[in-house]
């Protein structure tokens, strides 16, 4: 034996999608393609919806009724089966995308403009949330922040008598400062004291919901004597414009949430305050051993997101509903953590994300209406993306997908 040992080392192998050796230059591309997050959120809605399809089944009376003789004829199961399932969806599409059975050419094309107006909130508020997702903070004061800032942009709106632009200017202002310091509390608090984020948020929403029922209740604030908890009407000066006539609900809000994505996606990848927010959600002790202020960001990221969902719930108010009321906010702030987490907390998959979930929102109401499927079920389908979108290793799993390839590999 040689009194030198030699290593043996394997040779490289050839790369699957090429023939670069493994470990050196860019992985193949079919492997980044089925390893990208963007993937696993398509599968995770394609699940999603299987799910749905089978409550639909199992919620149609016919369906049920085939399920009692199914080893004697089990083409009467899966036939009711899969008529109940495809009519629902159908109606979905229809009331969401395009109604091909409508009478005329606006009723066929109305549904769309719809899921636009349900997805211009949800959008809004998403960013808010994504923004504070991308700098380490859970912001889950979502919709307490979209409540304030229906509150101020509402009685500002209908309070005070201005000429129009300058009205609307200021009523969305009010809005986006509302959300903006409900916010920034919880941001000040984390920052000052430590505390915990989530926890003050949630309880930041309970507390928004209590003010805004005991506002209602004052006649000062509602104007109005009617026994309903309501405000009086926003004037037409502080109205968003519409964007299409009557009876489109269309209006400039949409316009805003598209300059909020590109404002949003701007100050994050090509701005210094935005790569000092997101140094400090990758390590925020290495940022702050390279002299970023922690705290500083911290308040500025959670006054940010805050005046994104205030501005959500303007465009709420100023938008479509036109007066205060109970439900105002409706489930806005929560939906809009889904938007967030199917957008993989980028700006443009946000957008995406919350049209999608307007689409669902304005087809919903259509399949309930036309085929008795439970609006529930949507709610149903929203949630397990969450779930799937909160577990990608499960998604993977499921459709047997490569692991994703690491940053240090690529």
């Amino acid at each position: 034996m040689s009194s030198t040992t030699v290593s043996q080392q394997p040779a490289p192998q050839p790369a699957a999608g090429g023939s670069r050796p493994a470990g050196t230059g860019q992985p193949g591309l079919m492997r980044q393609i089925l390893s990208g997050s963007w993937l696993v959120s398509l599968l995770a809605i394609v699940i999603a919806l299987a799910v749905g399809a089978v409550l639909i089944a199992v919620a149609n009376p016919d369906v049920q009724e085939t399920a009692s003789y199914f080893f004697a004829r089990p083409a009467d199961f899966f036939a009711a089966a899969w008529q109940a399932i495809s009519e629902a969806y159908l109606a979905l599409l229809r009331g969401s995308v395009f109604d091909w059975q409508a009478t005329s050419a606006v009723r066929m094309v109305r549904p769309f403009t719809e899921s636009l107006v349900s997805a211009t909130p949800l959008i809004l508020t998403g960013l808010g949330i994504a923004l504070a997702f991308r700098s380490g903070l859970f912001n889950i004061g979502g919709q307490g922040q979209v409540v304030l800032g229906s509150i101020c942009s509402g009685f500002l709106g209908y309070a005070l008598h201005l000429p129009p632009v300058i009205h609307l200017l200021v009523a969305l202002a009010g809005g986006i400062l509302g959300g903006a310091i409900w916010a920034g509390i919880a941001g000040v608090l984390k920052a000052r004291t430590g505390a915990n984020e989530v926890i003050v948020t949630i309880m930041l929403n309970s507390i928004a919901g209590f003010l805004f029922a005991y506002l209602l209740k004052q006649a000062w604030f509602k104007h109005t004597d009617s026994a309903n908890p309501i405000s009086a009407t926003v004037d037409s000066s502080a109205m968003l414009p519409p964007l299409l006539p009557s009876p489109f609900r269309l209006n400039a809000g949409f316009i805003v949430a598209i300059l909020a994505t590109l404002l949003v996606w701007w100050l994050l990848e090509r701005s210094t305050t935005g790569f000092e927010f997101r140094a400090v959600g990758e390590n925020p002790n290495a940022a702050k051993t390279a002299g970023i202020s922690v705290s500083r960001v911290t308040i500025t990221v959670m006054l940010i997101a805050g005046a994104l969902a205030g501005l959500g719930g303007a465009a709420q108010i100023l938008g479509t509903e036109g007066k205060l009321s109970a439900g105002v906010g409706g489930s806005i702030g929560f939906d809009a953590i889904t938007v967030a987490l199917l957008g993989r907390s980028r700006p443009l998959g946000t957008f995406f994300a919350g049209l999608l979930f307007g689409a669902f929102k304005a087809g919903g109401y259509l399949m309930q209406a036309q085929t008795g499927t439970p609006i529930d079920i949507v709610l149903v389908v929203q949630s397990v993306i969450v779930l799937l979108i909160a577990a990608p290793p499960l998604v993977r799993t499921i459709f047997r997908l490569p692991a994703p390839v690491k940053k240090e590999d690529a």
